[in-house]
C-alpha cells in the first residue's frame, strides 16, 4: 500500500510561471523586454579586447584558403580569453611550433586549450599552447600517429 503525500505538489509549469513573473513584479519590465545591458556587447554578448588577426603560421603550417589561422582576445563577466580559429594542415610526427601570435596578443600565462586533429588510431585531439612570447605549440604527434591537420576552433581559453 503507498501513502499519498500531505504536502501540495508544485508543478514545473507553476514554478516557471512564478519565476518569469518575478523581474516584472521587481522592475516593472518583463524580461524579455529588458534593454540589454551597456557594458556587454549585443552582437557577440560579449566584449572584444582584440578583433581577429592573423597568426603567422610556422614553417611546414598551411592554413586553409577558407578558414585562415586568426587569434583574438575577448572578455566576458570581466575575464579576458584567448580564442583561435582556423584550419591547418600539416604533417607533425613530433611536439612542433604551430605558429606565432599577432604582436598585439600576448598572453600573460601559459594558456593552453584541446583541439581536433585527424583521427588516427583512435586519437582524435591534440594540445595547443600559447606562451608569453605568443608562440603556439602543439602537443601529442608522434612518428607512429603523425597529425596532419588541425581546427582551432574550439580553441577558448583564460588569459586573465
Amino acid at each position: 500500500m503507498t501513502q499519498q503525500s500531505s504536502s501540495p505538489s508544485t508543478s514545473r509549469r507553476s514554478l516557471l510561471t512564478a519565476a518569469l513573473a518575478a523581474p516584472v513584479a521587481a522592475v516593472g519590465v518583463p524580461l524579455a523586454t529588458a534593454a540589454p545591458a551597456a557594458a556587454v556587447d549585443p552582437v557577440d554578448g560579449c566584449q572584444t579586447v582584440v578583433d581577429w588577426t592573423d597568426i603567422v603560421p610556422a614553417a611546414g603550417v598551411t592554413p586553409d584558403a577558407g578558414a585562415p589561422l586568426q587569434a583574438r582576445v575577448i572578455r566576458l563577466a570581466g575575464t579576458e580569453f584567448l580564442q583561435l580559429r582556423g584550419l591547418l594542415t600539416c604533417n607533425f610526427t613530433a611536439d612542433s611550433t604551430l605558429g606565432t601570435l599577432p604582436a598585439t596578443i600576448r598572453p600573460p600565462k601559459l594558456t593552453r586549450g584541446v583541439v581536433p586533429r585527424n583521427n588516427s588510431q583512435g586519437i582524435n585531439a591534440v594540445r595547443v599552447e600559447a606562451n608569453t612570447a605568443g608562440a603556439l605549440k602543439v602537443y601529442g604527434p608522434q612518428s607512429s600517429n603523425p597529425v596532419t591537420w588541425i581546427q582551432l576552433d574550439p580553441f577558448s581559453s583564460v588569459m586573465r
